[in-house]
């Protein structure tokens, strides 16, 4: 009986552990930025979950403006990254969730992923692999995906572009630059560079 060279035999694909999925979209698991470094062990997983002190200066100032303004009597303000259950087949993260407090009671609250669609959704950059995809591609489908869901709006914020995209159910998508003034919600609004100035930040391009 003639056998196979054992470097001529078809390898098992390696199996993903699930702690370096992020998200699913119909029933596909996406994997996290980095997974594969991760996978060939040039990093560990704490390396490529991390967010850059950028990422963490903007996602202090919009939870600061959330707090502040909108309080956590009327409002339930979620983040660290965030699960959202849509459907069946679709869980995806969020970095800032705002619900109505009325809607995420207190009965709503466990050790599972909300079925509450929030009010609003904030994004900081892509925390998502996007070998299947492209990046607008990606941010399009989740967007759609958050507003067929119940999001009333959605602010995904580029600290490569340094730019707002704003989507809005019923309304058109825009592009805002973050130097203006971005509307949250009517007499709350950001003004992202405003705040770095005011923090003496300034970045590579602004140099």
């Amino acid at each position: 009986m003639e056998t196979v060279p054992a470097a001529a035999r078809p390898r098992k694909a390696k199996k993903i552990p699930a702690y370096l999925i992020y998200e699913e979209m119909d029933g596909k698991p996406i994997y996290r930025k980095g997974y594969k470094s991760v996978l060939n062990k040039s990093k560990t997983l704490e390396d490529i979950m991390g967010s850059s002190t950028l990422q963490s200066e903007i996602h202090m100032y919009i939870n600061s403006l959330l707090f502040t303004h909108l309080g956590l009597e009327k409002y339930a303000i979620y983040s660290n990254e965030a699960g959202l259950h849509l459907e069946k087949g679709n869980n995806l993260a969020g970095d800032i969730f705002v619900y109505d407090a009325r809607v995420m009671t207190g009965a709503k609250v466990g050790k599972r992923y909300s079925d509450v669609p929030p009010l609003l959704a904030f994004e900081i950059d892509i925390e998502a692999d996007l070998e299947a995809m492209t990046e607008m591609g990606y941010v399009s489908r989740k967007i759609e995906k958050l507003l067929r869901f119940g999001v009333k709006k959605v602010f995904w914020i580029s600290t490569e572009a340094q730019r707002v995209l704003v989507a809005e159910t019923g309304k058109d998508w825009i592009t805002v630059a973050w130097e203006k003034n971005i509307e949250i919600v009517p007499g709350l609004s950001m003004n992202i560079l405003e705040h770095l100035q005011k923090r003496g930040i300034v970045l590579e391009n602004d140099r």
